[in-house]
């Protein structure tokens, strides 16, 4: 069985590829980029655009082919609001439809595709099972909610879709919204928190997502979602405040009104500004944590890294990337 990799010189596929290949299993990667990876050595490349059916057709997709879909356009770059539909829906919606009908033109069945939480919208029952109801706050989770009903039509012609619904995805390679948190910490600057900083906010490793995947194949591509999280999150001040701490930081963490900064967000996105994204700000003070113990249950996966680890490896990652004069907030237009 092969296993092929769309999305997989971005940030998951770059952990999931070598996986797979350690394990035995015949890898190609199909990505609109190629990095300068050492697993290339043993692992096949195809560039590869998802939003173009004939570059999907090139890869050749056979009917005992084993896909993943971790192709997509995220939330950074920041986009102005006019400009968001057309920015996500060609690659995460249209690339995940055209993926899929290729699958089936080769007679392929099987696929794991990652979503996001962002699906879920505002949080009306804390924590969050895959049965929370859905309801997107902006273009990109409803891009990804949108593969979701895509799956579900598909399930039911007899494709075997397992889906991935993770929190905010950090490890080596990507900083996104964690660049503006660093820099402010480096300059000894206040950190302010939308809201008062008591609410846990959930993470999830890069190499913990890698392992999901695998999962979903060893288990046999099950026709379920799942969510994606750490175990614990801790709250937001001491998750913060661990971080100023071993970064030897004069900075302050600055509780704020969550509704009057929501309402300043608003007016800059308004207004063609965008300083964050509002499906990240929207829900700043929510308590958004997923509750992943189906994928424990079905799957055998549980989450191996702590949110406090991993942020502080982040900052690691950061920092070697400032001393060596080379940016290490790498993504790639059509890959995740």
């Amino acid at each position: 069985m092969r296993h092929i990799i769309f999305g997989g010189d971005g940030f998951v596929g770059r952990h999931l590829a070598p996986r797979l290949q350690a394990a035995g299993h015949e890898v190609i990667v199909a990505d609109i980029a190629k990095s300068d990876l050492a697993h290339y050595r043993d692992i096949r490349f195809d560039t590869v655009d998802v939003t173009d059916p004939a570059s999907i057709a090139r890869v050749g997709i056979k009917a005992d082919d084993m896909v993943y879909n971790l192709s997509a356009k995220m939330l950074s770059p920041l986009q102005v609001r006019a400009k968001r539909h057309d920015f996500f829906f060609p690659v995460n919606y249209y690339g995940t439809e055209n993926i899929i009908k290729a699958m089936d033109q080769a007679g392929a069945t099987s696929l794991v595709h990652f979503t996001t939480d962002m699906v879920y919208g505002h949080t009306f029952v804390w924590p969050q099972t895959e049965e929370h109801p859905v309801a997107p706050l902006g273009e990109y989770g409803l891009s990804k909610l949108k593969t979701e009903e895509l799956a579900a039509d598909w399930r039911e012609r007899g494709m075997k879709i397992s889906l991935f619904r993770p929190r905010l995805i950090i490890g080596p390679g990507r900083l996104g919204i964690l660049a503006k948190l660093f820099k402010l910490i480096d300059n000894n600057l206040p950190v302010p928190m939308i809201g008062s900083g008591k609410n846990p906010y959930q993470f999830i490793s890069v190499f913990d997502c890698a392992s999901a995947a695998h999962a979903a194949f060893t288990a046999g591509v099950p026709n379920e979602v799942y969510n994606l999280g750490s175990l614990n999150p801790p709250p937001v001040r001491k998750l913060l405040g661990d971080l100023v701490k071993h970064a030897g930081s004069k900075s302050i963490l600055l509780p704020t009104p969550a509704w009057a900064v929501k309402r300043t967000l608003d007016l800059f996105d308004l207004i063609n500004m965008p300083i964050m994204d509002p499906e990240q700000y929207l829900i700043a003070d929510e308590m958004c944590v997923l509750d992943v113990s189906k994928g424990e249950r079905e799957l055998g996966w549980v989450p191996q890294y702590r949110d406090e680890d991993m942020l502080i490896a982040a900052y690691s990652e950061y920092r070697k990337g400032l001393a060596g004069g080379s940016q290490d907030n790498v993504t790639h237009a059509k890959a995740a």
